[in-house]
This record gives C-alpha cells, structure tokens and sequence, in this order.
C-alpha cells in the first residue's frame, strides 16, 4: 500500500498509541537526569550542561499509562480553556450575523481575483505566528475559514495551509516570537535583536516561500466556489464592524500583554469570555442567549480540546519514566565528535526528533539550549547557530509531528486527514529546512570571517 492511499485510524486513536509507545519506551530506555537551575534571564528551571546521570528505573504500567490521559488534561488546562473560551466567543459572533457578512465580504472582494486571498491570509496568520506563537487560537476559527475558502474555491488543506501552517512558519523564522526565539536568545545570553536583520530575512523568505507553495496546491486543487446568496456587500455594516472590533479587542490585548505583561493563555480565556458576552449584548441577543450561544460553541469543539489534553500526555509519561533526559542525552551527545559544520548542521534534525519527545517550543527550548549553546563553545561555533537550529528543527517539526495536538485539533475540524496533510506539507517543510541551513551556514561564514 502506498502512502497516498494510506489511510490511519481517528487522530484520537494515533495519540493514544503514543501514549502507549511512551509507556513502552520506558520499560526499553534507560532512566536518567540532568541536574537542573533555577534561570533568572528567563525565570525557569533549566538543564545543566555535564550532569546527565542515571537514576531509579521508573517504568510506566498500562494503567499509569491510562491515568496520564486525564493527567494531561489537568496539566493543559490554560490551553483546553483557550480553546473552549474563544470557541465559545467565535460562536456567539457566529450567531448574530458578524461572521457571515465578514466572510461574504471577503468573498466580494477576492471572488474575482481568484486565489489572491491567500496571501493576504498568510500574512496575517504568519505575524500572529511571530508576535505570540499562535496555534491554539486557530482551532475555533477553522469554521468561518472553512466558509470562506467555500467561497474561494479552495479545498480544507489549503484552509489549514494559509492559518495553521502560516502561523507556524512565523513562529519558527518570527524574530519576535518571545515562547521561542525570546526563550532561546536569551539562554543562549544572547541580546534580543541579535542577528536580527538575518531572522527578518528568513522570516521573509520563509513566508514567501510558503505562500509560493500553498497557491501551487491551491491552483492544482481548485473546486467550485460556494454560490454567492443574495447581494454581496463589499464593505461590513457598521453593527458588524463594532463587533468584529470587540471581538479582535482581546488578541491585540493579548498580543501586547505577552510581550509586555507575561500574559498567557488564562488572560486570553477572560478577554474572551468578556468581549463574547458583550459581543452578543451589543448584537440583540439577551443574556440568555448569549450565554447559550457561548456554551454551544464551547461544546462543539471539545473533541478537538480533547486531542489537545490526550497529546500532552504522551510527554507526560516520557516524565513520569525519566527517560526525556536520556532522549534528549543520547541525541545531542554524538555530536561533540562530529566536526563543527557537520555538527551545526545535524543540529536541525537532532532538535526535530526531540521535538517528538517535547512538544512544546518553549519547554524545548529549556531542555536543549542549556546543552547546545556549550556544544557551539566548544566546537568554536557562533551561539546564534543552535538557536537558528533549534527554531528550524522544532519550528518547522510543529506542522509534521502528530504529538501536536494543536495541529491535530485543527486537522480534525477542517476535515483533512493526517496523511493528506502529510503529502502537502513535506516539500514545503523541505524547502524551509533549507533556508535554516542556509541560514547556520551564513552565521558560520560570517562568525568565521
């Protein structure tokens, strides 16, 4: 059977068997730690290069395994709650009337310019990507986006292209994303804007290249626009504009408070929760309804919340048998005999397949600069080189790795299974795998010259 007709079970049932090939790597891998600190540059406890040490064997039974399931679910709440409070929100919106006149105006506008919106859409979700690392917030807009790519002539992979796959190209090359290239400059003691003409450049060359891939599947897939209903309004209704803007309100808050405030995901649930229920009031519906919109929006994306707690648990076990260290020991270890260039290099998928292990880019990044950024010392390489290494191989891994229950949320309610995303993303990721070892490679010459 070839991979194009390759079909894998629900997501639900993928993640699960992770969980159950964690469980088992724990029985198989030797257990052991790494010493850690507390890091005052980014208040968070991070590794200590040169401890690595083994421990007590800790093997994770069947129903250990079973137990982190709900175990994941506690441990992403701040996340699950994101996604039911600004579902719930979207819905509310939904409701009123704002989001099918935002959609068919969108539609008047790029009907006639045939696959243009894309970029545009790109662009949006690309500097969300690089300003707060944007991927849970999509999983409610994948509805409204599902419509207006109806109404483009686009199927459900583009749909998740041009928002999942955006946002994930900025927050990989976004030389503003403070979850992963904040995290990493800094532990790297490296200053914020450092290298940054470069980022910026690869940030641009990444987003063009990705925009340049998705209009090429797009153009080769094209559909039969959605029927326009009625007369098509080029500009929004006032009404509509004042709660399209109330409802945006709390992602330009949250925006600044991530940069500025340390906010997370708890003070975006509260903004929402706030700006849906006004949203609906200042819309004509009662409390009443509002508050019934909202709880029916939040119930129709629980399976994808679900996903999200399910995915969080696979590492959660890997903890439990303290074999992440050792993961994480056994991959980067080999490298410190390797000569410089190959090292830097290999750094890039040695980063992705941790990232299988650690999906998350912030706590990846706490992991693995701590011991990347003494390797670079000793190899005489410049520090910029694991932290561009790291934001490609983890960055680009985030649209690849099923342990990314974002992604996998996403996929589940545009409609697209994973292997039909698979087939699409692998030459895109390809060619920015590329531009970061284009990347390394100028940051070497130049360390060099």
């Amino acid at each position: 059977m070839s991979f194009s007709t390759l079909r894998l079970p629900h997501p639900l049932i993928l993640l699960l068997a992770g969980v159950a090939v964690a469980a088992a790597l724990t029985w198989i891998l030797p257990a052991g730690a790494f010493d850690r600190r507390d890091d005052p540059a980014t208040g968070r406890r991070v590794v200590v290069a040169g401890t690595f040490h083994p421990v007590a064997a800790a093997p994770v039974g069947p129903f250990a395994a079973a137990v982190s399931v709900p175990r994941g679910f506690v441990a992403a709440a701040d996340v699950i709650a994101v996604v039911l409070f600004v579902g719930g929100a979207w819905v509310v919106i939904d409701r009123i009337g704002t989001l099918p006149a935002l959609v068919a105006v969108l539609v008047a506008r790029f009907r006639r310019r045939g696959l243009w919106a894309i970029p545009a859409i790109c662009l949006f979700f690309a500097a969300m990507g690089a300003l707060e690392n944007m991927q849970e917030e999509i999983i409610p807009l994948v509805p409204v986006l599902l419509v207006l790519g109806q109404g483009l002539g686009v199927d459900g992979v583009v749909v998740v292209a041009m928002s999942a796959g955006a946002a994930m190209i900025g927050s990989a090359f976004g030389p503003t994303n403070p979850f992963q290239a904040g995290i990493a400059l800094r532990l790297a003691q490296l200053p914020p804007v450092a290298g940054g003409r470069l980022r910026l450049a690869m940030f641009v060359v990444a987003l063009v290249t990705w925009i340049g891939w998705t209009l090429r599947y797009a153009a080769r897939n094209r559909v039969a626009p959605a029927r326009a209903t009625g007369a098509e309004a080029r500009t929004l209704p006032p009404r509509h504009a004042l709660i399209l803007a109330i409802a945006l309100a709390p992602m330009a808050a949250y925006v600044y408070g991530a940069l500025r405030l340390d906010w997370g995901f708890n003070e975006l649930s509260g903004a929402f929760l706030v700006a849906g229920v006004v949203a609906g009031l200042v819309g004509g519906m009662t409390l009443t309804e509002t508050i019934t919109a909202y709880l029916e929006g939040a119930a129709s994306i629980v399976s994808a919340a679900i996903l999200i707690g399910v995915a969080r648990s696979i590492s959660l076990v890997l903890d439990d048998g303290h074999v992440v260290d050792t993961i994480l020991h056994g991959l980067a270890s080999p490298l410190e005999r390797m000569p410089s260039a190959t090292a830097a290099l290999l750094q890039i998928p040695v980063h992705a397949l941790i990232h299988l292990a650690v999906p998350s880019v912030s706590g990846q990044a706490v992991l693995t600069m701590p011991l990347f950024v003494p390797l670079a010392d000793l190899l005489r390489l410049s520090r910029q080189v694991p932290v561009i290494a790291y934001q490609t191989g983890a960055g680009l891994s985030e649209m690849i790795w099923p342990t990314n229950g974002a992604l996998m949320a996403v996929l589940l309610a545009a409609g697209v299974p994973y292997p039909q995303w698979i087939r699409f993303v692998a030459g895109g990721v390809a060619m920015s795998a590329l531009l970061g070892i284009a990347g390394i490679v100028a940051v070497m010459w130049l360390h060099a010259a």
